[in-house]
């Protein structure tokens, strides 16, 4: 009997253990671990989509939820990853906060991603994701203006950007950020149709991505979805679907030269 108690405080120690681990909390032991492995998660659906690789994180997954009821999206596409922090130590389990504003400030600068690559499944090549990508001044995209930076983040911030696609177009789009002390969210709109070369595509206001960075202790969850109500044309569902699913793992490459200018600098 004293074994058997002593092994199973034993057991009950490793699960605390566990349970506090930041990692397995957001992404739970069966994505953590895959992750651990250098996986990259990503998860495509079509119809009445649920959100399956989302952080557990009620703010973040509440606000997902509420996207998708209010866009009822035609399909839905998740991706998650790890981006491992260089100079990690148990003593410092948390971002600093000189790193959460720079980190804030370079997924703020939107003319980083011009010229940015992704694979196109149709053209079985690397493509350029956005020919040109400037912050505006408004919806009207008709003023440019520098990359915005701040010495505090603020809770809630919207800016607009004017992006040429090579695929859907030049198009305005808000982004909206939300900063807390333990993740950074933004959420990107489309304000004008896009069009796939000469067919519409997806309406104003149609396409919904949100990418989410949380704080995970030695590493960032990085969590992104890209969903749309697309305009039914056959065979033009399936290519905006594999589209857009490679364009998230691109905007996911980019998330981590920007992160690299931060932790890696």
């Amino acid at each position: 009997m004293k074994r058997f108690i002593i092994v199973m405080a034993i057991l009950c120690g490793v699960q605390t253990l566990w349970g506090q681990s930041p990692l397995v909390n957001l992404a739970g032991p069966e994505n953590a671990a895959l992750l651990g492995q250098g996986e990259k998660l990503i998860r495509l659906q079509r119809k009445d989509p649920v959100p399956f690789l989302v952080p557990r994180d009620p703010y973040i997954k509440g606000m997902v939820e509420r996207i998708i009821r209010e866009l009822d999206p035609g399909f839905f596409v998740e991706t998650l990853r790890i981006y491992r922090k260089p100079a990690f130590t148990p003593e410092s389990p948390r971002w600093t906060a000189g790193e959460r504003t720079g980190l804030y400030n370079q997924i703020l600068a939107l003319s980083t991603l011009a010229g940015l690559q992704y694979y196109s499944a149709s053209r079985e090549k690397m493509r350029v994701f956005y020919e040109t990508s400037t912050v505006v001044s408004g919806p009207d995209g008709r003023t440019p203006r520098p990359d915005p930076v701040y010495a505090n983040p603020p809770t809630e911030l919207t800016i607009y950007a004017r992006q040429k696609d090579l695929s859907f177009g030049d198009n305005i789009y808000r982004y909206d950020y939300y900063a807390r002390s333990d993740s950074l969210v933004f959420v990107q709109e489309n304000l004008t149709s896009m069009s796939y070369g000469i067919i519409p595509a997806v309406g104003k206001n149609k396409l919904r991505s949100v990418v989410v960075v949380c704080d995970a202790g030695d590493c960032l969850l990085i969590y992104a979805v890209s969903m749309a109500k697309a305009a039914s044309v056959p065979g033009l569902s399936d290519r905006i679907s594999a589209s857009f699913t490679n364009r998230a793992e691109a905007v996911l490459d980019w998330f981590n030269q920007q992160a690299d200018k931060v932790f890696r600098k």
